[in-house]
């Protein structure tokens, strides 16, 4: 039985900066996917209300039940993707979602977790993410383009940050962002206002064509870019929770909580290593309480979750579009270096992400899919030829 006595400063600490880092840039993405399927604003509320409760949930309960600290979190990539559909009705997006932890609850329960990663070729799937992020960051640019001054302060805090304070970059970014649109005068104030959670279904709406468009390339960004490194992370600091029951937890929660919003929970990758280190707790034992106090943090968010959206509804377009481009560079440049670490696959790997970033719909499927369909074509013509060269 867990008591107030066996929690410490650093525990709490390492719980905040793991929030921190796994929401505050993610926050702006999913509200800009949300947007772009058309969800209304008790929509938004309900996507950020369950999303956060799921999270905080999984994350104390499984954390609890294996004494290891596991952190689950919203796919950030999956959302990335999200927020390129255009014209993707939200009714069939749902249907995507589910059609995602679907087939994420199929690979863990039938043991083919591992396989199916190997069978999709590492740069290809770093291909088809950097298509998608290609687009999502380049709209920062865009945004400067009507607020100069705004989006070079935010890139100068960025980068200058980055030097000295890493850990602190994306945090130190969006505080100079929201100074100077104060100051300028860029906030919507009468958007501001106290939003109660809310938890609104949405009958999911099944076309094939878009459960591919969504469900597909939700259920690869999460499989590849969460769950697997996920796993490798906790392996990496020496913890081995069994993956079936992590991953079928969150591919089951997914799937009942869908139609209100949440397109997929997974295992956290990068944030997830914040509360691993020897700074946490000195004992690899009890790192994991760090983690139940972030699963009630994450519950307090999700609770605060028309507040969250009133926020963001109040920035400025321009503000919001650099809060969800800046931070993922970082992520676009590891993934464009892993499309072309393999020298075989480059070719592949080039078709992948000019075909994942064309926005090109095709028999009612869009990029991402073909992306992958076509670098995958690519990638065993190049093999076969190679092998009949020899």
């Amino acid at each position: 039985m867990l008591k107030l006595s066996d929690f410490s400063a650093s525990h709490f600490s390492s719980a905040v900066s793991a929030l921190l880092v796994s929401y505050v840039s993610a926050a702006a993405i999913i509200y800009q996917a949300a947007l772009t399927l058309g969800a209304s604003s008790t929509q938004i509320i309900s996507w950020f209300t369950v999303m956060a409760i799921a999270c905080g949930v999984l994350t104390m309960f499984l954390s609890i039940r294996y004494r290891a600290p596991v952190m689950v979190a919203w796919c950030t990539p999956g959302a990335a993707i999200l927020a390129g559909m255009t014209g993707m009705p939200l009714a069939h997006a749902i249907s995507g979602f589910i059609a995602a932890s679907v087939l994420m609850w199929l690979i863990s329960a039938f043991g083919w977790f591992d396989r199916l990663v190997r069978m999709i070729p590492t740069p290809l799937v770093a291909a088809m993410l950097s298509g998608i992020l290609l687009n999502f960051g380049s709209q920062v640019f865009g945004a400067m383009e009507f607020q100069p001054i705004l989006i070079l302060v935010m890139l100068v805090i960025f980068f200058l940050s980055k030097i000295r304070l890493p850990g602190y970059s994306v945090m130190l970014m969006l505080l100079a962002g929201v100074i100077y649109a104060t100051w300028a005068g860029l906030f919507d104030w009468d958007q501001l206002e106290w939003r109660n959670p809310t938890l609104e279904w949405v009958q999911p709406a099944w076309d094939f064509g878009n459960i591919m468009s969504v469900g597909l390339p939700l259920f690869i960004a999460s499989l590849a870019t969460q769950n697997v490194p996920g796993m490798a992370i906790m392996h990496g600091y020496g913890y081995r929770p069994p993956a079936r029951p992590l991953v079928e937890s969150c591919a089951i929660t997914t799937l009942l909580t869908a139609p209100f919003g949440n397109f997929t929970v997974n295992l956290a990758a990068i944030s997830a290593a914040i509360t691993m280190g020897s700074d946490v707790d000195k004992d690899p034992a009890k790192r994991y309480l760090a983690n139940v106090i972030l699963g009630v943090f994450y519950i307090l968010i999700g609770l605060l979750g028309g507040v969250t959206v009133s926020l963001l509804s109040a920035l400025p377009t321009e503000l919001t579009a650099a809060l969800a481009g800046i931070p993922i560079f970082a992520v676009l440049q590891a993934n464009l270096v892993g499309a072309w670490r393999d020298e075989t696959a480059r070719e592949a790997a080039l078709v992948t992400l000019l075909t994942s970033a064309s926005g090109m719909t095709l028999l009612g499927i869009s990029s991402p899919f073909w992306g992958l369909v076509f670098g995958m074509m690519v990638y065993h013509l190049h093999k076969k030829t190679s092998r009949n060269r020899k």
